[in-house]
């Protein structure tokens, strides 16, 4: 851990521009997020009440809103050096195509075999398992980035690796069950018949296609009963979005060589992990008073928790076993629509991302799925990338960005998070194509039941 607030983040750049140290955002809020809460007492949360579920340095990391810069092991460097630093590429056929005075950026984080950015926290919470001397992890993951990325992690340090996959992605995705395999990680369709919770969901909703909150109640279950293993997290918690502020760090970096100043950042948001991580330093920036950007969180038109949800106390999990977060939720046993954009299916967002968003200091808009699909499709056939359903909300808000500077003639510079690939998706895309994807949006009514819902606390 790094204390000293006023050295530069340029100081934990190596040689070749590759941070060796994480950014924690949280150090330059003078709001901070708001505690985690013990669901019975309504206190805070301490460390020890977290260890019987999460790593122990992983748990410091979550709970330290002061440090400014934490070292990375030398052990996760190394690992990194396989595909990091990951390339900021100037998408000149999509300026060309769309006719825009606009410069349009992204940051690629689908050059790994995992296909995300997923792998970056992935590495971190398996060595710091490891290091704990643990037989193995669980966790859930939803359109299966996370959990490739968990599986390959623990491959790696020969750690035992439990993944409990949303039943609908278990069903659309089955080549990317079969990686997780392939690195020896156990996959179940959540819910399931394997936990106590997931009996009691599927006895209350036998039809039900899951949801990422299903999965975290099935997986953190299965930790806490299971010797020797622990539980993690691919997004939502604040030490995810510390270890992905390499992200950020890198694009930052980049952009400093080449002397230019991004106007317009954008990343797709589910539970924050890219979008945190992207957009960290430029945020510490902006909290700091050095500089200005305009930043917006992208996120699917059928699970709306930043537009449509309400800031507040609620479950991590639709089972009720973790603790309160304060954060936009749209309820913890609201269940979207079987989409396919898998890793953007989470009831709530990152309390962090939270409380800048409800400071005014970001923007978020949502998209309709077949819109995200057709600006996918131009994307591919103009850059030559197929981009993850995830990835391709940021996409859809980036052209229309572009867009508008071509309307208004301004000549800004855009930034978005390329989080993956989109190979394991095609599916969705076949869906797409032959006509029969829908763009179902809850309602007001609907919402408002799973708001009624909400813990109460004052």
């Amino acid at each position: 851990m790094m204390k000293n607030e006023k050295i530069p983040y340029k100081t934990y750049l190596n040689e070749n521009e590759m941070p060796k140290a994480w950014y924690n955002l949280r150090a330059d809020m003078k709001q901070k997020p708001a505690p985690l809460l013990n669901p019975g007492t309504l206190q805070p949360m301490k460390a020890e009440e977290l260890a019987g579920v999460f790593c122990e340095e992983l748990i410091a990391q979550e709970l330290d809103n002061d440090t400014p810069f934490f070292e990375i092991p030398e052990e996760i460097l190394s690992f990194y050096k396989m595909y990091r630093p990951s390339p900021l590429v100037r998408a000149y056929c999509l300026e060309k195509k769309l006719g825009t005075p606009a410069k349009i950026y992204y940051k690629f984080e689908g050059n790994n075999t995992s296909g995300s950015h997923k792998l970056n926290s992935a590495i971190a919470q398996a060595y710091y398992a490891k290091k704990q001397g643990l037989k193995g992890v669980t966790t859930e993951t939803g359109a299966g980035q996370w959990g490739t990325a968990l599986s390959m992690a623990c491959s790696y340090f020969g750690l035992d690796c439990k993944v409990y996959m949303v039943k609908c992605s278990y069903e659309q995705k089955p080549f990317r069950r079969e990686v997780m395999r392939t690195y020896g990680a156990s996959v179940t369709p959540s819910p399931s018949m394997e936990t106590e919770v997931g009996r009691k969901i599927l006895a209350e909703h036998p039809n039900t296609t899951g949801s990422l909150g299903c999965a975290i109640s099935e997986a953190v279950e299965k930790a806490v009963s299971s010797d020797g293993y622990r539980y993690v997290l691919g997004s939502v918690l604040n030490q995810v979005l510390l270890h992905q502020s390499i992200i950020g760090l890198e694009t930052k970096a980049a952009f400093d060589k080449l002397e230019v100043k991004p106007d317009i950042i954008i990343g797709c948001a589910g539970g924050g992990s890219n979008l945190g991580g992207l957009i960290a330093p430029f945020m510490g920036e902006k909290l700091r008073g050095e500089a200005d950007y305009r930043i917006i969180a992208v996120e699917p038109a059928s699970c709306p928790s930043f537009t449509r949800g309400v800031y507040a106390y609620d479950f991590c999990d639709t089972g009720m076993v973790c603790p309160l977060a304060k954060m936009y939720t749209l309820g913890s046993d609201f269940i979207p629509s079987a989409n396919h954009a898998g890793g953007l299916r989470y009831h709530g967002m990152s309390s962090t991302l939270s409380e800048l968003y409800h400071q005014g200091l970001m923007e978020a808009v949502s998209v309709k799925q077949t819109e995200v699909f057709k600006a996918a499709e131009y994307f591919a056939r103009v850059e030559g990338i197929l981009p993850a359903p995830e990835s391709s909300h940021a996409i859809c808000a980036a052209i229309d960005e572009a867009v508008r500077c071509r309307e208004s003639g301004e000549e800004k510079n855009i930034v978005f998070g390329l989080t993956g690939t989109g190979y394991f998706d095609m599916i969705a895309y076949q869906k797409f194509h032959d006509g029969e994807m829908n763009d179902y949006i809850p309602t007001e009514e609907e919402l408002a039941v799973y708001r009624a819902k909400l813990p109460k606390v004052e």
